[in-house]
């Protein structure tokens, strides 16, 4: 995996996650990579792994259980959603409206660059 240097590792890998249970290549209440597993995929520290674990545990997107592994949580796709449309907004929205703005476009044009 390639890492940017404009966001931390542990969240990139925490997005890495969240995709693979939207395109259900992790689906709900199934088991998903260890903290190691995960590591020696993406190639980085286990405690980077296990940093972006928790941070998704804490989302409600992942469990833990105990002596058995990770999970995807049995509503893993609806908490990736809220969790991605609140970091669009926060996030990328602004300086989607920024740029739009500088350029002057308005929301009609953007509309029909996305029909294209």
């Amino acid at each position: 995996m390639d890492f940017k240097d404009t966001k931390a590792i542990y969240l990139q890998i925490a997005d890495y996650v969240c995709e693979q249970i939207l395109l259900q290549r992790w689906k709900e209440n199934d088991r998903i990579l260890s903290v190691r597993e995960l590591g020696v995929a993406l190639e980085v520290n286990p405690n980077t792994a296990l940093r972006a674990y928790d941070f998704l545990q804490n989302k409600e997107i992942i469990l833990n259980k105990r002596g058995i592994g990770y999970f995807a949580a049995d509503n893993a796709i609806a908490q990736v959603k809220r969790y991605k449309k609140q970091q669009f907004i926060e996030n990328d929205l602004p300086e989607l409206l920024k740029t739009m703005q500088l350029l002057e476009m308005d929301f009609a044009e953007l509309e029909n660059l996305m029909k294209r």
